[in-house]
């Protein structure tokens, strides 16, 4: 049966470049999947993010954006070979859709970088089962949250 349903998922996803029109279906697959996996944030720095990611991060990053039936369900932002977002609105996590995302960014850069808050332990947990090693840990200046600074090797 999980067969079928990942079949079924890969026939119907597409993975495309961001464009503005997407922006509120973005906004709602980051604001879902951000309250679901850093509940640890405080209100104000995700407010900041809130107004930073149409102000700042999709200007200066490259964005792409997966649909599921013609219907955007999350995003990847990456900024050359580093992963400067994911996110996947809740009900598509375990579907292989991040892994999809995941193989996109490795077939444009090959090797890839990324940070993941340490108390974050769904993308941790999907970040190491996809075969990302730790190379850090440090402070996250602007949360005072610990971060791992994470790399996966193209092979």
């Amino acid at each position: 049966m999980q067969q079928e349903i990942d079949d079924f998922v890969t026939m119907n996803t597409n993975i495309r470049q961001y464009q503005a029109s997407d922006l509120t279906s973005l906004m709602a697959a980051w604001e879902s999947a951000n309250n679901l996996a850093h509940p640890f944030l405080k209100d104000d720095f995700v407010a900041q993010v809130r107004k930073d990611i149409p102000a700042l991060y999709l200007p200066n990053s490259d964005t792409w954006v997966v649909e599921l039936n013609h219907h955007v369900v999350g995003f990847m932002a990456l900024i050359g070979n580093e992963v400067g977002a994911i996110f996947l609105q809740p009900e598509h996590h375990g579907k292989k859709i991040g892994k999809m995302l995941l193989d996109k960014a490795q077939q444009l850069h090959g090797n890839l970088e990324l940070e993941v808050f340490k108390k974050n332990s769904i993308g941790r947990k999907f970040y190491t089962k996809y075969g990302f090693e730790l190379l850090e840990e440090k402070v996250h200046q602007p949360t005072g949250e610990r971060v791992l600074r994470l790399q996966l090797n193209a092979i």
